[in-house]
């Protein structure tokens, strides 16, 4: 049979990295099981792609959509089309897709109406509850017509009950994510900034912030970041910019000698800052289950979270995007009275394997 697997965005490759091991590791013991990477494009700078295929050992796709940048609508237009065209030259068996970035959407809608593909999602049945997110519409709608759903969580397994999916469509998987934090942890790389910032192990604040909610408004933004400084108690902040962050902060005028504003590092060099530091801030949700698998403490600037687990198990905790809620957490950090957290069920490092496993139960598929 042949997968089609694809890839988007920096979440994507890192949750895809691992898929494609399993599938390869099967079809080398002679299981009727190929793929066809497909890269939308939909990140398409070096630090944003290119590096995560080098990095986490991603062979180069077969297929590149080159859709670059747009509108969501210009995105998701440019998307459908390009792989409407690869469909229609040569059809897979299989469409997984991973996460909820524009180009799991996309496809899913694709494979769906040129042939009635089957679609299998990986990270299906998540949700935040947040309309405003445009992640929030991409689940919502690649999860109404997904087939398969690989989920990591009896949370997103509820969640899909509720919507009227049956048991026998959910597979809880656990994290492919995790699977590559576990398979990467080794190689972490120090990177250059460690000695020029004279950095030290838990003596610094990694922060990330990419929500529009938190960097659109300047106002927003400088006063979050404002908090954060005045909070840490004059430990370095390393805060990697995300492109629409950089813009805003140029017009907001934060400069203090303990915020070090540089540019996205790579998965393994970011990894060993978030590995290392006395705690992350972030409104992202792939960091809280790194830290959380880490043991890292993570705060949260968000007033919801996809990611539960990460909040009653883990690390993590939501602030909410209040700034005045930042200074009490800082608190906590500091007098030793963060939550310890522990490991979500099945983030083990071997939910790909699984993954792979069930493709071959339900297509009957068997060795050559």
């Amino acid at each position: 049979m042949l997968i089609d697997i694809i890839a988007g965005a920096r979440p994507n490759f890192i949750k895809i990295a691992p898929i494609i091991e399993a599938i390869e590791a099967r079809r080398k013991s002679g299981v009727d099981m190929q793929y066809r990477l497909v890269h939308t494009g939909q990140h398409y700078d070096k630090k944003m792609s290119g590096d995560f295929f080098e990095q986490l050992s991603i062979p180069a796709p077969h297929y590149n959509l080159e859709v670059g940048s747009g509108t969501q609508a210009e995105q998701t237009g440019k998307i459908m089309m390009g792989y409407e065209k690869l469909l229609l030259e040569k059809p897979c068996d299989l469409c997984v897709v991973v996460g909820d970035v524009t180009s799991t959407m996309a496809c899913s809608i694709a494979a769906k109406k040129v042939y009635n593909i089957k679609v299998a999602h990986v990270e299906g049945g998540i949700r935040s509850g947040d309309m405003t997110m445009p992640e929030e519409i991409n689940r919502i709608v690649t999860d109404a017509i997904t087939d398969y759903f690989f989920t990591t969580s009896e949370v997103a397994n509820n969640n899909l009950r509720r919507a009227g999916v049956t048991d026998n469509r959910i597979f809880f998987v656990g994290n492919t994510m995790i699977d590559t934090l576990y398979k990467q942890m080794p190689r972490f790389q120090k990177p250059a900034l460690w000695d020029n910032f004279k950095l030290t192990d838990k003596g610094y604040i990694v922060m990330t912030l990419h929500r529009p909610a938190n960097v659109d408004s300047r106002e927003k933004l400088k006063e979050l970041v404002t908090e954060i400084v005045n909070s840490s108690r004059g430990l370095p902040i390393i805060f990697p910019v995300h492109p629409r962050t950089a813009k805003m902060l140029e017009t907001i005028g934060v400069a203090t000698p303990d915020l070090h504003i540089i540019e996205p590092l790579g998965y393994l060099e970011f990894n060993y800052l978030v590995k290392h530091a006395k705690a992350v801030i972030t409104d992202s949700g792939g960091i809280t289950e790194e830290t959380t698998v880490m043991e890292v403490p993570c705060m949260t600037l968000r007033d919801s979270t996809e990611r539960p687990e990460t909040c009653t198990v883990g690390t993590n905790e939501l602030l909410g995007t209040d700034p005045k809620s930042i200074a009490p957490a800082f608190e906590r950090l500091f007098s030793g009275n963060w939550k310890k957290g522990s490991i979500p069920e099945l983030w083990d490092g071997k939910t790909a394997g699984r993954i792979a496993d069930h493709i071959t139960g339900i297509f009957g598929l068997r060795k050559l």
